[in-house]
């Protein structure tokens, strides 16, 4: 899906990806990283708040690029957070263009059981609430961090991703699990 995509998209203007035999080893890499990364990818752009079909467009266009980037023969060491750094940039690009600062706020509602008694669905969606008010206490990058850790990157990639320092990812986390739990226990 992804190269049927690729042979059919422009790609650094009016370039158009040609997909042929020569690029089996190629096709093979990037093909890893999209069925490994290409959810993950979506759903942190989603909370950068770009609108659903922009996420599929971001995600996308970062495969495409990947694609595009190694194929011209440059080394990439850390392909995932390639990824994710791209994802991000793009993201924040396409939200700027656009004007939609529209945030996703994570997680979607549950939808209550109808064995659920109501006095459960009270307390969920307090608590829901309470997690949905300290999500939005945290700072910008708190919370950068704390979607791209649920994305699936390590601290190093993180820190590669956002450009600051391992002990500072480890500091944003921190700061933002205490505020989530604290939000939890009140």
């Amino acid at each position: 899906m992804l190269y049927e995509a690729m042979a059919l998209s422009p790609v650094a203007g009016n370039k158009v990806i040609a997909i042929d035999g020569s690029h089996d080893e190629l096709r093979d890499r990037v093909t890893a990283a999209y069925e490994d990364a290409r959810d993950d990818v979506y759903y942190y752009v989603l909370t950068l708040g770009v609108s659903p079909a922009q996420g599929q467009e971001v995600a996308q266009e970062v495969f495409l690029r990947l694609f595009t980037t190694l194929r011209e023969g440059q080394d990439i060491q850390n392909v995932r957070g390639w990824i994710f750094r791209v994802a991000h940039n793009l993201a924040l690009k396409m939200r700027a263009k656009e004007r939609e600062y529209s945030a996703i706020d994570g997680a979607a509602e549950a939808h209550p059981s109808h064995e659920e008694s109501a006095e459960s669905r009270v307390i969920g969606k307090q608590r829901r609430q309470r997690i949905h008010d300290a999500l939005a206490t945290l700072s910008p990058q708190q919370r950068q961090c704390l979607d791209l850790r649920v994305a699936g990157l390590r601290y190093r990639e993180i820190a590669e991703t956002i450009g600051v320092g391992t002990s500072t990812v480890n500091e944003f986390l921190r700061r933002a699990i205490v505020k989530l739990r604290k939000a939890l226990d009140e």
